[in-house]
């Protein structure tokens, strides 16, 4: 590791307290130094920490942290921060078994007093802080850091609507991509200069508190002489959305310039209300790469890591586009997700049928639902960890209504380096107990278009569910379709010369092929019924039920998802029903009830889901 003058001093935010004016740019410079290393080396989130350099550097020269709380929107620009509160020397295990997260985490650092890893929370849980001290009478300020990109997610104007006046709550609203209010011309520049002085607060709690001491006539005049004054700024500069809002504001400020943060932020804390200071930053700062693609440099692989020529979300983007131009009710919606979810070529070609709503994924499902009751085919794609949001609107206003949306649910399955916040898990249980719904699990590229043409031509809801990354060839070579249909495929002949069957869906089944040949060496003789189509059950359990030998034989069901309600249980529920399995044993192999908190790339084996724990479960059958 590279020796750096000034940040190997720091160890905790009390040393960078300590630290000269003029040390802090040299020591910004060392710290993305840093960055660029460590995740280059480790993979992670690099351009959005390269734009907090500066910002977190002053919250931690100006509050006491963890006496007063900082609260990081996603979690994923916590970067600098791990670095400053002593975490430095772990950074090689960013993202890795037994590692630094990629995000805060309680249980990581007193430091970080509110785990995330999904966007747009922090403010409502800033001001369960600030209420809770305001409660405990508690001398604490809670500092809340959200990007721009946050206000596209309903639950930042629901806890901004909930924000009281008297709070000692810092909302930092970091600038980065899109204007969120008109803050140009000279009078803007003037007002904030005039709001950065120290003699502003002072002046205008002096005149509140006299004029407050007048009787009868002393409340009323202050008003009177705020109004006027917001009425005529108002004139000059405009409505300010925060500050009809109740909030005091400060900005636009400077995001890399430290001295002016620091400045704004001892303003707006010794206001002691409910604040905004509203900063402009630039994503990937200092590093020429990520400034020019800060999208390409949002989150970015490890440095030895397999390069990919292409992958499923590619493949769902390529597909649809093609399904689109055959079809010209074929839509697509994002939330906020285009590039990650491989819809750029779709958007790309048809922008007219394109809806990126932003970080709402409640809209989006209720949004589709409307699409397809006035006759479109829209295709929602999400992550698995983030279609968690809007299960309300699954239930109640597309199933209930039988609407054939289309759901495309990316991620699914374990991922190792984000850890439980991305662990795609939920989905199948979750989608499990939805009436009237059809769930493929596509493993190739070829049952993946033959899904998203099935789907397309069905007149209820459904969903298409896919791991991250390539499929598995061994997937392509060693197994067969039961019929041209998307169903079920498998790779012996006969089930009458088996001794043990798996029955799984996903790319875990490649854990399942590898427990086939451990055993075949031991003389036992495995096969794989490989599920495309999950749901509805039951014609999956008939689809299995003819083709089980009618001997004796032990079945056990391989997923990397939980146990409770999904696809093992829920199979077999419909199976034991039926005569044929009274001599059969079987088992389920699955997360059992957790929220997966592991990383690192033995991530079957962390759960008991390899092939070696499959061998020792069938084993002991």
């Amino acid at each position: 590791m590279a020796d750096y003058k000034y940040l190997d001093k720091i160890n905790s935010p009390a040393d960078l307290k300590m630290m000269q004016e003029d040390e802090i740019a040299p020591l910004a410079s060392e710290i993305r130094s840093f960055l660029i290393e460590k995740v280059e080396q480790n993979g992670g989130h690099l351009a959005s920490n390269l734009g907090v350099v500066e910002l977190t550097i002053a919250i931690h020269r100006v509050f006491d942290v963890p006496n007063d709380h900082l609260i990081f929107d996603v979690g994923h620009q916590s970067y600098v921060h791990k670095i400053i509160t002593g975490r430095k020397d772990r950074f090689d295990t960013l993202r890795q078994g037994g590692g630094l997260s990629g995000f805060t985490k309680r249980s990581e650092s007193e430091s970080d007093c509110f785990g995330s890893g999904h966007s747009s929370t922090s403010i409502s849980a800033g001001l369960g802080f600030a209420q809770a001290d305001k409660l405990l009478q508690n001398d604490a300020t809670t500092v809340v850091v959200l990007g721009d990109g946050a206000f596209t997610g309903g639950m930042v104007h629901e806890a901004l609507n909930n924000c009281e006046k008297d709070l000692k709550l810092i909302i930092v609203l970091n600038e980065n991509e899109m204007s969120i209010s008109k803050n140009i011309g000279g009078f803007a520049k003037v007002l904030t200069k005039l709001r950065l002085q120290s003699t502003y607060i002072d002046t205008k709690n002096f005149v509140k508190n006299v004029l407050s001491k007048i009787p009868l006539i002393g409340k009323p005049l202050f008003k009177l002489l705020r109004n006027t004054k917001k009425r005529v700024k108002d004139i000059f500069y405009g409505s300010n959305y925060f500050e009809n809002l109740g909030l005091f504001y400060v900005g636009p400020i400077d995001g890399h310039n430290e001295k002016q943060l620091e400045d704004a932020l001892r303003v707006a804390k010794s206001c002691k209300e409910s604040a905004i200071v509203h900063i402009t930053t630039i994503k990937g700062k200092g590093y020429a790469p990520a400034e020019e693609n800060p999208g390409k440099y949002h989150g970015i692989s490890p440095k030895n890591s397999k390069p990919q020529t292409t992958n499923f979300s590619e493949e769902f983007g390529k597909y649809l586009t093609e399904m689109a131009k055959e079809d010209d009710k074929v839509c697509a919606i994002t939330a906020a997700m285009l590039d990650g979810t491989g819809l750029l070529p779709f958007a790309s070609e048809f922008p007219n049928r394109t809806f990126d709503v932003g970080i709402a994924e409640e809209h989006a499902l209720t949004f589709a639902s409307g699409l397809t009751a006035e006759g479109m085919k829209p295709y929602f794609a999400v992550y698995s960890t983030f279609l968690q949001r809007s299960y309300d609107n699954v239930l109640h206003d597309m199933a209930l209504q039988n609407l054939p949306v289309k759901i495309c649910i990316d991620r699914a399955g374990l991922n190792a380096s984000d850890g439980p916040t991305h662990h795609g898990i939920f989905d199948v249980a979750m989608l499990s107990q939805v009436p009237n719904m059809t769930l493929y699990a596509p493993a190739s590229y070829e049952s993946l278009r033959k899904a998203l043409n099935e789907a397309n031509s069905l007149n209820s809801p459904c969903a298409i569910r896919y791991n991250k990354g390539e499929q598995i060839e061994d997937i392509i070579n060693e197994f067969k379709s039961v019929n041209d249909k998307i169903g079920i495929k498998t790779n012996f002949d006969n089930a009458e010369n088996l001794n043990a069957l798996i029955i799984t869906h996903g790319n875990i089944v490649e854990e399942a092929i590898k427990a086939k040949n451990i055993l075949l060496n031991e003389g036992i003789s495995v096969g794989i019924i490989l599920v495309e189509r999950i749901m509805p059950y039951t014609s999956l359990a008939k689809d299995i039920l003819a083709i089980l030998p009618q001997k004796p034989i032990k079945i056990l069901t391989l997923e990397q998802e939980i146990k409770a309600g999904g696809f093992g249980m829920m199979l077999f529920d419909k199976l034991r029903q039926k005569d044929i399995m009274q001599n059969k044993k079987f088992d389920i192999i699955a997360l059992e009830d957790t929220f997966a908190d592991k990383y690192g790339e033995n991530i079957y084996k962390s759960f008991g889901l390899d092939a070696m724990s499959i061998v020792c479960k069938i084993k002991e059958m």
